[in-house]
């Protein structure tokens, strides 16, 4: 089980930071020629999938009781 601050980091990264890691990459990627840009972005793409399924999970079991 999740302590309340613990749920309320994860869902920040997964709501807030993941994303916002991904666009920035794939701006710089493009502008910069940096490189994977797709590789990366859809790396950060499944963790955060990933993490949101469970945070979803966690919070529908918390729920249920």
């Amino acid at each position: 089980m999740l302590s309340n601050k613990t749920y309320d980091v994860l869902k920040w990264i997964a709501l807030v930071f993941l994303p916002a890691l991904g666009t920035l990459y794939f701006a710089l990627a493009g502008i910069w020629g940096l490189p994977c840009g797709e590789q990366i972005v859809g790396t950060i793409t499944a963790i955060d999938t990933f993490l949101g399924v469970l945070l979803g999970i966690s919070s529908m079991r918390y729920n249920e009781k």
